[in-house]
């Protein structure tokens, strides 16, 4: 019989982890590789509690429990959980240390799953409760499998190859760079755990999590140049071995954990962000020397090569042909009544599909009209669904994967009534003309060699912080080729807090998003992305290198939101430039009542 309810669910839990000695059980949104989008026989937070964002987790005692997310998901949480069954926590004002030392008593067992934690956070916690004289377990059962009945079985989609044509470098090229790293580091070998990082190893892709093309499987390369793939046989297909050559043993999927412990007296790395606890339990419970150093293959991943930058401009120009007809159709259709924020999200997708080339969406679509709109990481259901209104704001951010690239692009549009609804308020006209304004400095940015996007961020926010505003997500991220839509290492966000990538230099060949934002609670959101592609600048007499940003995305942007007065006559050249370019890309592509559209919303200001 299948628990319905998430009481019963909850309760299923505390009956498992009664039996299995366990006083409290942390769970986490996460799979074996530390992903950020997870299959769904690892969406183990959303069984449980309802929650559907993309970060956070839960902490389940026998008298009592709690929800963790960060403020992108503050309202979210309070939709979706129940708070008679949780308690909501906000990661920004506690940690799990704080709250369980608050709520355990000395003697108490909390039990963990080490293949969905990180060494770091599995220590930190350990030495945390220590303090309070409880102890963290190890389990060997995940409890919530044990209870999850109908629990989805790990995809067995066969693992594909990914064309040369469109990865620019063969996986020999690619496997020899992490070799040569490995020799100089003096490293014998480097599990590579975070599935982009394998599938651009290898030039290999999958369908084993929604939205990223990624098989599940697991990598250790040796500073010889050969590898070993971990994998379900059932993925593995004639044309993948023979891809693979002889420098590649395939081996199954459940040899790895033992084959960790075949390295005695050997020096392996191991990523601290995406290589589990377990990974480093077994390497030292074997004899090895496990050493927390970053994915060798994640920094050449993210400076991408010729093949690949062209692949995005083609990709980019496709795709903002199917976004401009969406726009079009938002022109005229939801002032009739009748659509909704799910209706939209299909429509787009219609669009994208008519390309006959989309293997995917590179996120759920993040459809969202009015009050929705100030959630920034809103993901519409049946539930939620609102209808969009006409004198409203919709924001749609939403993306595509191509074999030659993957896209990220956000809109916000104001949904045409009559009379006073007919125009946006001069509040909206203020918010979105700053939020432009922003992404007028980041794309105009130059800056020298050595440049960390932590330095970057507050030219987005400059014109928001003048009228008292901010927003709370970062301004931009990394974006993969046929990949994840959110890549590492870089970032550009604020540096305070220690949020990750914010440190990192940008070099010429990454690709980040360029996405300053507003959000009013309860009234409405604006954002304006465009993804870009970090290239050297000429400037003559310069002292040193010095970067800028290509623009890569080419899709109208709203001008009847636009307070012109607040606009300098470089950000209007800016526009009219920008605008002219998307008419020369997109226009080819698009014919009648679309390609009219096209030809009004790119024209000067």
């Amino acid at each position: 019989m299948l628990m319905q309810t998430h009481e019963a669910r909850l309760s299923a839990l505390r009956e498992e982890m009664k039996r299995q000695k366990l006083d409290g059980f942390v769970v986490p949104i996460s799979d074996e590789h530390m992903s950020e989008y997870v299959g769904s026989y690892a969406q183990r937070l959303e069984w449980l509690t309802g929650f559907g964002g993309s970060a956070g987790s839960a902490i389940v005692l026998s008298h009592t429990a709690a929800i963790f997310v960060d403020g992108r998901y503050t309202i979210q949480v309070r939709e979706q959980v129940d708070g008679k069954l949780f308690d909501y926590q906000s990661t920004l004002d506690t940690t799990h240390a704080k709250w369980l030392a608050a709520n355990v008593t000395k003697g108490a067992r909390i039990g963990y799953d080490a293949w969905l934690h990180s060494k770091g956070w599995a220590d930190s916690l350990s030495a945390a409760l220590a303090r309070k004289g409880a102890e963290l377990v190890a389990v060997e059962t995940n409890p919530i499998d044990a209870v999850w009945g109908d629990q989805p079985k790990p995809s067995k989609a066969p693992a594909i190859v990914h064309p040369q044509e469109f990865a620019g470098q063969s996986s020999a090229e690619k496997r020899a760079i992490v070799a040569d790293w490995l020799k100089e580091e003096e490293y014998d070998a480097a599990v590579i755990s975070a599935l982009d990082s394998i599938a651009w190893m290898l030039n290999i892709r999958g369908a084993d999590v929604d939205r990223t093309p990624v098989a599940l499987s697991y990598l250790i390369a040796h500073s010889d140049g050969t590898a070993e793939l971990f994998i379900e046989p059932e993925k593995v297909t004639p044309e993948l071995e023979q891809h693979l050559g002889n420098a590649v043993t395939i081996r199954d999927r459940a040899d790895f954990t033992p084959h960790l412990k075949d390295f005695a007296g050997k020096t392996v790395a191991v990523d601290p962000d995406y290589g589990v606890a377990a990974i480093y339990q077994a390497l030292e419970k074997g004899g090895a020397t496990a050493v927390a150093v970053r994915d060798p293959a994640i920094l050449p991943k993210a400076i991408k090569n010729p093949v690949e930058q062209q692949g995005h401009r083609d990709a980019q120009a496709r795709d903002g042909a199917a976004v401009a007809k969406f726009l079009h159709w938002l022109s005229y259709e939801p002032s009739k009544g009748g659509q909704t924020e799910l209706s939209a999200a299909a429509k787009l997708r219609e669009f994208r599909d008519e390309t006959g080339v989309l293997k995917d969406q590179s996120f759920d679509t993040i459809s969202a009209t009015g009050p929705h709109g100030a959630l920034c990481h809103y993901r519409v259901d049946e539930d939620s669904n609102l209808g969009i209104e006409p004198g409203s704001v919709f924001l749609c951010d939403s993306g595509g994967q191509y074999l030659d690239g993957t896209t990220d692009i956000t809109r916000t549009v104001w949904i045409a009534g009559e009379g006073d609804k007919a125009q946006p308020t001069a509040e909206v006209r203020d918010r979105y003309t700053r939020v432009l304004k922003g992404h007028i400095q980041i794309a105009r940015a130059i800056f020298p060699q050595g440049t960390v996007g932590g330095q970057l961020d507050a030219f987005a926010r400059q014109y928001l912080w003048e009228a008292g505003v901010d927003y709370a997500h970062g301004t931009g991220h990394g974006v993969g080729s046929f990949l994840g839509v959110h890549e590492g290492p870089q970032r550009i966000a604020k540096a305070s807090g220690g949020q990750p990538g914010t440190d990192q230099e940008l070099f010429e060949g990454m690709i980040l998003s360029n996405e300053p934002g507003y959000y009013k609670d309860g009234a409405f959101g604006i954002r304006i992305e465009n993804l870009v592609l970090v290239e050297k600048q000429e400037i003559d007499g310069a002292e040193g290198t010095y970067l800028g940003f290509e623009n890569l995305t080419w899709v109208p942007m709203a001008r009847d939101m636009l307070d012109l007065s607040l606009m300098t006559a470089e950000e209007k050249d800016w526009w009219n430039a920008y605008h002219a370019k998307t008419y020369e890309i997109l226009a080819p592509q698009l014919d009648g009542d679309v390609l009219d559209w096209l030809k009004d919303a790119c024209a000067p200001i």
